[in-house]
């Protein structure tokens, strides 16, 4: 998987789940459709007068999330920028997404303004497999970092944290070693270590 893979899957689903934070600090979650990807770029728009447009222009922090039905999901997380040349950028989105016709027909539909996710990380989740898939992207100039799990040198190689291990995919070794693109990041074995040897990533 690469980082355009993820954005074409968000494509396919098309409805996926926008989520943003209003003037108070509370979680807010929308269907919006996905209306165009590409060159790592994720496109969609809203209307003027939706607090999800408001929300948008306030901060522009925005979370998506898509899962088709082999199981397989998307995470963005990124900030969305309102794009300059609104007209164009409409008419292509209705080009490329017919139905919107009968939606905002005609002028209508230039009560909508085109956004775009250029920055941001993607995760993918393959939880169709056994054991999962999983894998962490950079979208843009942003840095994916860790996440999960690792064994320290701490590790007395008793192999707790690998037979409780609900994907099996703990390994043995000096120290043992988790497989993070298998890995659920539940934390049964940072809770079940004796010695405190698992710590977290990316803390």
């Amino acid at each position: 998987m690469t980082t355009q893979d993820c954005l074409n899957l968000l494509r396919s689903i098309k409805d996926v789940a926008f989520a943003t934070v209003d003037e108070k600090g509370m979680p807010q979650i929308r269907m919006i459709d996905v209306m165009l990807v590409e060159e790592g770029k994720l496109y969609f728009c809203t209307a003027r007068g939706k607090d999800f447009y408001r929300q948008l222009t306030t901060s522009g922090q925005v979370a998506v999330t898509g899962m088709n039905r082999d199981y397989q999901m998307v995470r963005l997380s990124g900030k969305a920028q309102k794009l300059p040349e609104q007209k164009k950028w409409i008419d292509r989105i209705f080009e490329e997404n017919p139905s919107m016709k009968g939606v905002y027909p005609g002028e209508s539909r230039y009560i909508l303004e085109p956004f775009c996710i250029d920055n941001g990380v993607i995760e993918f989740f393959d939880l169709g497999k056994t054991p999962i898939v999983r894998g962490r992207f950079s979208m843009g100039n942003s840095k994916a970092g860790e996440k999960g799990f690792r064994i320290t040198d701490s590790c007395i190689g008793c192999g707790t944290c690998a037979a409780g291990c609900p994907q099996q995919c703990i390994v043995s070794g000096e120290p043992y070693v988790i497989r993070q693109e298998h890995c659920l990041h539940c934390g049964l074995c940072y809770e079940n270590c004796p010695v405190q040897a698992v710590e977290k990533r990316g803390v």
